[in-house]
């Protein structure tokens, strides 16, 4: 049913809606379990290329929180009944094909790299708190409220971390990167 602008839909969900709407929810949990496990490994890559220890430090704490978000994905599955499967993730994979590129475009041991990677981190966290504040109103929709509230916590957690590489940017990346 299509809503209208000032409306809302009042239609009720059907089993054959539901059973559409869950495939499009595994289907979705597929996606981002393949772009957190992969993702892992670009941040550590990442980590290693940045100028800053400060942004070293960030990205290996986001490395070890990508690795709880990919267990938190395999017990989303499994509260669902599900078994836990990745699906290749094209816009992860693109986004982690870019950061790469910054990498080889830019200097090693520059504040412009760090900027680079700042900015290829930052569209990672954009998809991935799309990705997770989707996942959780179908899972609201769907009546997996402890599913949502679990996917709630991985998605505070993305806002803080592109919070954080915000204020690196502003700090002090971005201004020196001005000057190199």
């Amino acid at each position: 049913m299509k809503a209208t602008k000032g409306k809302t839909a009042s239609k009720q969900i059907t089993e054959t809606d539901s059973a559409k709407l869950k495939e499009l929810f595994v289907d979705g949990l597929k996606d981002i379990y393949w772009a957190e496990k992969h993702l892992a490994k670009a941040l550590t890559k990442m980590s290693k290329n940045a100028t800053s220890e400060e942004l070293r430090a960030a990205f290996e704490q986001h490395t070890t929180e990508t690795e709880q978000h990919a267990k938190t994905v395999e017990q989303v599955f499994e509260m669902i009944g599900e078994k836990a499967q990745a699906k290749k993730c094209a816009a992860m994979e693109g986004l982690i094909e870019e950061a790469n590129e910054i990498l080889e475009s830019t200097d090693k041991g520059t504040m412009v790299r760090d900027c680079g990677l700042i900015m290829a981190a930052q569209k990672v966290e954009h998809y991935e708190i799309a990705s997770y504040g989707t996942l959780r109103n179908i899972a609201r929709t769907l009546g997996h409220s402890d599913v949502a509230d679990l996917l709630q916590q991985t998605l505070d957690q993305e806002g803080e971390t592109d919070h954080k590489l915000t204020e690196l940017a502003e700090a002090y990346v971005n201004e020196e990167a001005s000057v190199e």
